[in-house]
């Protein structure tokens, strides 16, 4: 399997592809900016995030700060993990 790795300040984040079946990074990247951008578009919706975290706490049973941590992360998957600074990003021809 082939491997990239991303430096994020004090971790390496590592994506392991099938080489039969590659996912192109450019695939990963996309999936992250999608799942970012949803959540911050849950959190713009008229469902209150009281209403969303007592949902979720409901289901899981898991603490309102630990709920709240994932959201907050959530939202911020993409300036965590993606450099989208256009002198960065390589253009493919």
């Amino acid at each position: 399997m082939g491997n990239t790795a991303v430096k994020n300040n004090s971790q390496t984040i590592t994506v392991k592809t099938n080489e039969e079946n590659p996912e192109p990074l450019e695939v990963i990247a996309k999936s992250i900016i999608d799942i970012s951008d949803a959540f911050k578009k849950l959190g713009q919706t008229r469902l209150k995030r009281r209403v969303i975290l007592l949902l979720i706490k409901d289901h899981t049973g898991v603490s309102f700060s630990e709920i709240e941590k994932v959201l907050d992360a959530a939202t911020k998957l993409k300036d965590i993990y993606l450099d989208l600074n256009p002198k960065n990003i390589i253009k493919s021809k």
